[in-house]
């Protein structure tokens, strides 16, 4: 193989590697599907959202079917304020349960609805009343020393 040709393929597969690159760090910051088409926003409030991050996924039945779009808080209540951008394709009844879950042990939080059985449904710009906090794990670590810590030893210390 001469120079001119080596030259080429070895700038093909550097290109072949930075488009492998973006396309990865796209997927990596939920960039890629970033844009739905028809959407309508719901807003959510929760005691404790632990590491739930804007444009993280909110999923129903494990479908993808909206994004976080911004995180508040309301200092009346003191409360975080989750709004969501739902796709329209998707309607949810009114008493739609929301909680902030992990995929897997260590993974991304996520917002995932379960479903009531509510006729009528949620509309643009509703609050969706029932919500259940993340799991926070420093919390259920130390509930559990913490109880380790109380229970008596087996012989009763006799």
């Amino acid at each position: 193989m001469n120079r001119t040709t080596l030259d080429l393929w070895v700038g093909f597969f550097v290109a072949i590697g930075l488009l492998a690159l973006v396309f990865l760090a796209l997927k990596v910051g939920n960039l890629a599907s970033a844009s739905m088409a028809d959407t309508y926003t719901l807003k959510a409030k929760f005691d404790n959202i632990g590491g739930l991050k804007v444009r993280a996924p909110v999923k129903s039945a494990g479908v993808v079917v909206g994004r976080v779009v911004s995180i508040g808080f309301d200092s009346g209540s003191y409360e975080a304020v989750v709004m969501l951008n739902v796709d329209k394709r998707f309607e949810f009844p009114r008493d739609t349960f929301a909680k902030i879950l992990t995929s897997g042990l260590l993974g991304e939080q996520y917002v995932g609805l379960a479903v009531g059985g509510d006729p009528a449904f949620l509309k643009a710009g509703d609050t969706i009343k029932k919500t259940q906090s993340a799991v926070v794990m420093e919390d259920l670590i130390g509930q559990f020393l913490f109880n380790k810590a109380q229970e008596t030893p087996a012989g009763g210390g006799k």
